[in-house]
Parts: structure tokens; sequence; C-alpha cells
């Protein structure tokens, strides 16, 4: 299967950070184009591929596919070896859940904590709506937790497309030092230390003064 991938900077680019993990999830091979976003010629260039004009976006021999969750629930049909849901029921249900409310809410937060890789300082002062926004995430992790079925240092045990779509959270988390749960902070850690990440860290670090 030919799978190619059009993100934007690393550094910045939260959505394609998304759709990176969920690719890596599969285990499959894949190409990566990176076009830098915040130029002249950024939205005519992903307008070559998509009229979304917007990233993550996966060419595929099935069409091009736009927007981080459909992408997600692509390769889960299409990989369905690779368990990129969790196998349980009960567990698979929270997931999608907690995914689809992650990609359509949370402005608060999204919006007053850009991602940012490189950045190390806390908000301050923090906004009512962006703590709200905060706890309710917190609230949400800890929903996965309650239902997972396996054991491991992810909100249902092992990896997963959860996982994936909370990874640049748990970012916006760590770099702007919000103090969590010890749970939370947990969890926030396996994120960093989740080998997919840290080769996109690695990537997006690099590009600081390019």
């Amino acid at each position: 299967m030919s799978l190619h991938l059009i993100i934007g900077d690393k550094l910045l680019s939260s959505w394609s950070l998304r759709g990176a993990l969920a690719l890596e999830l599969t285990g499959a091979a894949y190409t990566e184009e990176l076009i830098k976003l915040g130029q002249p010629d950024t939205r005519e260039r992903l307008l070559k591929h998509s009229p979304t004009g917007k990233v993550p976006l996966l060419k595929t021999e099935h069409g091009t596919i736009a927007d981080s969750l459909a992408i997600a629930e692509y390769l889960a049909e299409q990989f369905p070896n690779a368990s990129l849901w969790p196998k349980d029921t009960a567990a698979r249900a929270q997931a999608r859940s907690a995914c689809a409310q992650m990609h359509a809410g949370f402005f608060a937060m999204r919006g007053n904590m850009p991602f940012d890789l490189s950045r190390n300082a806390p908000l301050s002062p923090t906004p009512d709506d962006v703590q709200a926004d905060i706890q309710r995430m917190l609230a949400l992790w800890a929903e996965c937790r309650t239902v997972a079925t396996d054991i491991g240092p992810f909100l249902f045990g092992g990896a997963t497309l959860a996982d994936a779509f909370f990874a640049p959270i748990a970012v916006r988390l760590r770099t702007y030092q919000v103090k969590l749960p010890a749970a939370d902070e947990a969890y926030v850690e396996a994120i960093y230390q989740w080998p997919a990440f840290k080769a996109w860290q690695k990537a997006g670090l690099e590009e600081v003064g390019q």
C-alpha cells in the first residue's frame, strides 16, 4: 500500500503530529512531505493536494484523505491487526468518544496555548476558560483509564489512536509548565518517552532557527 503523508512544520503543527503518530502505529512504510506553514506560497502548495488547504493530508490508493480523525479511521480500517483502537468494545467506544471530543472542542486551551515544542514557560495569568479546559481534559483522561482493560503507561494500556490525539495536549501541558496530578504527569512522561513522538520532537526542535 502506498501512503504519502503531507504535514506542516513539526515544531508547530499539532494536527500533523496526530497524523504521523497514527501512521507510526500501523507499522506500515510511508513517505512524508513537509510544507512549511506561514509562507507566501503555503496555501498554494497545499491546494495542489487538497481543496481544504490544511494539513495533515494522507494520499492513498483510495484518494487523498483530509483531517486527522478521518486519517485515523482510515488507517484503523486498513490495518485491523495493528490494534489502533483498543480491542475491548467499551474501551474502544470511550477512545473514539475522547478523540472526537478533543477534535471538536477545547478551543480555549488550543487558542491560548499554541503548540510549540520549543516552549518552556508558563501561561501567566491562566484565563478561567483555559483552566476549565485543562480540568475537563484531565477528567477525560481519567474516564479513559476507568474503562481500560490493558495494563500499560498509555490511556488504554498500550499506545492507541487516543494517545496520538492527546500527544499535542501532553506537549502543551509540559511546555506551559502546568502542574499536574501524579497520574497525569506520568501519562505526559509516557508520551515524551514514546519513540515515535521522540523522533518527531527531535526533528521539530531541529527546525528552530532554520
